[in-house]
């Protein structure tokens, strides 16, 4: 689905490059040749996957906040980039409770800096606004939403994203159109892989209680998410910057979520992870009384598929099977650069699909 050849000495800016996606992005983008310069705070977590990696060395990474517009511009100004793909959010539900200020003015106004930039720099011919499968109202329904569903998320966060879609939709009509440059927004479901090691995510948590022998504390095992590795949306990231640079009429809001199989229950996955684990793994039911969050959520990626030719690559149980060896890799001090490549290899390549 990626056409190496298109991507060799691009020139690509990422904001948010120092978390666990914007780390794998950045490492998949080196590893198809393209030019990249990162912009985003240190990283979120320690240890860190930017770090773990060693795609540091590959590309230039500036250390700043998106929500400072000068230091942006700055930024996007001298590294003169064709494309830019805009990743940086603080991410988590919990947190966005906890710090509803500082995840509007993050996921919000970081939105609006990074697209007033993009109108005044004249090398830009593609952007991608990476948001999330939370935006919609949710009406705990049995069936995917769409694309042209109600966007109204619950929680500061997943409202938060709900105003970034809505800044992206208006900076399309009042400036880009006009200016001939294509601009998505990309809905991405529950992404798990190896190097995600952030607080109050289901599969870092599974990972720490392996990690020291305990069990998994899981909050809620009956809630619903459209899992998929974390490869799957970044290489739909990559094809929607290129298609809509070749085509602009394909520029949009795309959902990129997992097909069916890969919409579990919080519980089964955990099932996965403790299958998969090369030693003794058990979890226990705890639900906290924590905020709240939606039950069932699901997408439909009838839209990627036919318009842009985009299919998940791997089902839930592959997609759970690459993330633990990752982790079993880390756990045991292997070269974990040496996973990622080959995970990458077999992702853009062109090995049949493992779909349960």
């Amino acid at each position: 689905m990626i056409d190496a050849a298109f991507w060799k000495d691009k020139r690509v800016f990422v904001t948010g490059h120092t978390g666990f996606k914007g780390s794998w992005l950045c490492f998949l983008l080196n590893e198809l040749g393209a030019q990249v310069t990162g912009y985003a705070m240190e990283p979120p977590t320690d240890p860190s996957l930017f770090t773990l990696c060693g795609v540091e060395k590959a590309m230039i990474s500036i250390i700043g906040d998106v929500r400072n517009l000068n230091s942006l511009r700055k930024a996007i100004e001298e590294s003169q980039p064709e494309f830019l793909i805009h990743m940086a959010a603080q991410p988590i539900v919990r947190t966005s409770y906890k710090d509803p200020v500082g995840t509007y003015s993050t996921n919000v106004m970081g939105t609006v800096n990074l697209l007033e930039c993009a109108r005044t720099v004249s090398c830009i011919r593609s952007i991608l606004n990476v948001t999330t499968d939370k935006v919609y109202e949710n009406k705990e329904w049995a069936w995917g939403y769409r694309e042209n569903e109600v966007l109204d998320g619950y929680d500061p966060y997943s409202n938060s994203k709900s105003c970034s879609e809505l800044v992206t939709r208006s900076y399309v009509r009042a400036f880009f159109s006009e200016m001939g440059i294509p601009v998505s927004t990309a809905r991405a479901g529950n992404v798990i892989g190896g190097g995600d090691f952030a607080d109050d995510r289901i599969f870092p948590d599974c990972i720490r209680a392996a990690m020291k022998g305990q069990p998994i504390i899981v909050r809620n095992p009956y809630s619903t998410r459209p899992y998929q590795h974390v490869l799957d949306p970044l290489t739909a990231y990559l094809l929607i910057l290129q298609r809509q640079y070749e085509d602009g009429a394909l520029a949009g809001e795309y959902n990129i979520g997992p097909d069916d199989v890969g919409c579990v229950e919080t519980g089964t996955l955990v099932d996965l992870i403790c299958r998969e684990w090369p030693a003794p793994l058990t979890w226990e039911n705890k639900h906290d009384g924590g905020p709240h969050e939606a039950g069932f959520l699901k997408l439909d990626n009838t839209k990627a598929k036919r318009m842009l030719g985009w299919q998940p690559r791997w089902g839930i149980g592959e997609a759970v099977q690459k993330s633990v060896n990752w982790y079993w890799a880390y756990a045991q001090g292997g070269d974990i650069a040496a996973v990622m490549r080959e995970q990458i290899a077999e992702a853009i390549g062109h090995k049949e699909r493992d779909d349960v």
